[in-house]
């Protein structure tokens, strides 16, 4: 009976969620594409937040919403485009993938969000990205691309560039990982360490203990209450410094 009353209140309130946010349909080429964003009055300062390898999901329509509240106007980014979400884990897999393997794809979806960012009103000398898991790992290749943003927040997300030679990245970077998270090899923190340093780049990596990869989702079996709520505080911090 429990599990059904719990199953009831997160209907609930992605319900309540979804009707404080407002769809945006924007392009990138011929792609058609669904965003989502929550905007307070006379706001200038704006955050993409790139989704998770599901596609826009709760734990970014939360995060919108309470950035809203901190004054941010937050910009959900569609990476897959209209018809093309996930229907499972399976499903997810294969579609981020594709935009790993093809980051260049990837960094071009990223682009169009960021501009229909600015369409929404930020200004665009006060712009911020961050992404959770996938989305993550968007985040860093928007640094990678150079795309012209304050900083760049990945949060539990892959870190790995695959091959590609290491290079310039201009914008700052906080990095904010599970200390037991098993999908991210230590190799990969290292070669990202390797390349920041190499960036001469104004980087920072926060390590969380007890969490493993999808600590700040409450609906994950990883979600670590403590550390997702210290997390989101120093991605306040941050943001309040580079904005």
């Amino acid at each position: 009976m429990q599990k059904i009353i719990n199953l009831l209140i997160l209907v609930l309130l992605s319900n309540m969620t979804n009707a404080q946010l407002k769809e945006i349909k924007y392009k990138d080429g011929s792609q058609s594409l669904t965003g989502m964003m929550a905007k307070p009055e006379s706001a200038k300062k704006g955050v993409l937040i790139l989704p998770a390898w599901q596609g826009i999901d709760d734990e970014a329509k939360q995060a919108a919403l309470n950035l809203q509240k901190q004054g941010y106007i937050a910009f959900i980014a569609d990476i897959y485009g209209d018809g093309n979400k996930p229907k499972n884990n399976a499903e997810a897999k294969v579609k981020s993938s594709y935009y790993k393997e093809n980051y260049k794809n990837y960094q071009q979806r990223i682009k169009a969000a960021l501009e229909e960012l600015v369409k929404q009103g930020a200004d665009f000398n006060h712009v911020a990205i961050i992404g959770y898991c996938f989305g993550g790992t968007g985040a860093l290749e928007a640094a990678r691309a150079q795309l012209p943003v304050n900083a760049v927040v990945s949060i539990h997300g892959g870190l790995s560039k695959g091959d590609r030679p290491n290079g310039p990245i201009s914008t700052k970077v906080l990095v904010l990982h599970g200390a037991e998270d098993q999908s991210v090899p230590e190799a990969d923190v290292e070669a990202l360490r390797n390349e920041l340093k190499q960036a001469k780049a104004d980087w920072q990596l926060i390590y969380y203990a007890n969490s493993k990869h999808t600590f700040t989702n409450p609906a994950s079996p990883d979600y670590n209450v403590t550390m997702s709520k210290r997390s989101w505080q120093h991605l306040l911090l941050f943001l309040d410094e580079v904005l």
